[in-house]
């Protein structure tokens, strides 16, 4: 009897990266760039050097790794992608920090942070294919507020909590250009920019705030 092809063996033959395949390099590229926004914090001036390693800048990059991967599957291979890039940029900094710096400390926060990326990986790589990929409006709009909503999250955490206005206003137009340039119709941007609003409280709510009481 003959059995159907998953969409791996589809993705062999044809020559595209399996699940696997998309995890492996994923992570690589995650590592190589945990290792670059560790040395970004000595790179970039003042309070600057809170947003290398943001959760907004990190989850771009699992946006990025799920949105380069849209074309060559379904959203589970964008979502391992993204799961690949976030697992890496956790072992890339803090290992960095471990054997190129002066140690990463205690094991708190780096599980802290491997914690969140099995969560944002995933969802953020699976909201960068909603949005390329996405036939019904509503999906691509819902993938690309929950990023820009990241954005939102990070500019009320620097006004509000650290008192950072230039970093604020930095994100605050990120929050703006994303559904700006990257949604496909003048309706979509503006219901995009409304869905953001929301995600960006929500995001406050369930990332910024718990990480705060971990750390006091």
């Amino acid at each position: 009897m003959a059995t159907a092809a998953t969409p791996d063996d589809l993705a062999d033959r044809s020559g595209g990266l399996g699940a696997w395949g998309a995890m492996t390099t994923t992570t690589a590229g995650g590592v190589l760039l945990g290792v670059l926004t560790n040395l970004a914090q000595g790179w970039l001036p003042g309070a600057w050097n809170q947003l290398a390693n943001s959760g907004a800048v990190w989850s771009a990059v699992a946006f990025a790794g799920g949105a380069l991967l849209a074309g060559r599957g379904t959203a589970l291979r964008a979502a391992v992608g993204g799961l690949g890039a976030e697992v890496g940029l956790v072992v890339g900094y803090y290992g960095y920090a471990e054997f190129g710096r002066d140690g990463m400390g205690a094991l708190l926060f780096p599980l802290v942070w491997l914690g969140m990326a099995c969560v944002a990986g995933p969802l953020f790589g699976a909201a960068a294919h909603w949005w390329r990929r996405g036939t019904d409006a509503r999906v691509r709009i819902a993938g690309l507020a929950a990023f820009a909503g990241l954005f939102g999250m990070e500019g009320m955490t620097a006004a509000r909590d650290l008192h950072y206005a230039s970093q604020a206003w930095a994100c605050c137009a990120v929050f703006v250009l994303v559904p700006l340039l990257m949604a496909r119709t003048h309706r979509e941007r503006a219901l995009t920019l409304a869905a953001a609003v929301p995600c960006a409280f929500l995001a406050y709510a369930i990332v910024e705030l718990p990480l705060q009481a971990v750390s006091s």
